[in-house]
């Protein structure tokens, strides 16, 4: 019999495939469980056209994650910071301080807990921090501190 599996099963298939079952297996283990349904030919066709839009929609984040890394790679942030004069920083430069800089620069909101700043910035110079897009792979931002003047 065909069935519809809706969760991933270890040796008969991932969540969306169409298998061919044991009768009572659907009917005493699979149906009780909700780990699948009996395959029709409308339900099989909707299954199809679901992959489909999932495969299409990543796809296009896919697309869209590296044209984002090209935008952040051809990116110079510059951020100022009250410093002493060696250069060194009142406090430092954060994962949230260059996810601000990016928005403002680009209009791109970057979630802070994917941008590394490690070690911390505590003086000026020019830094390249690493940002992680997710499936989009790791671009980096360059980014220029410098001290902030008196009358600034």
């Amino acid at each position: 019999m065909q069935a519809i599996l809706l969760e991933d099963i270890r040796g008969l298939g991932n969540a969306g495939s169409v298998v061919t079952v044991a009768r009572g297996y659907m009917r005493n283990y699979l149906e009780p469980r909700r780990l699948a349904e009996v395959a029709t030919a409308a339900r099989i066709a909707e299954v199809q056209r679901t992959t489909e839009q999932r495969a299409a929609a990543r796809a296009k984040q896919a697309a869209e994650a590296v044209e984002l890394a090209d935008l952040l790679g051809r990116t110079i942030l510059t951020l100022k910071a009250k410093a002493g004069a060696d250069g060194r920083l009142f406090g430092s430069i954060t994962s949230g301080d260059v996810s601000e800089a990016i928005f403002e620069a680009r209009g791109v909101r970057i979630d802070r807990r994917h941008i590394s700043v490690d070690p911390p910035i505590r003086s000026a110079g020019t830094y390249v921090v690493p940002v992680d897009l997710g499936e989009g792979g790791i671009t980096e931002v360059k980014t220029i501190v410098s001290p902030l003047t008196d009358n600034e």
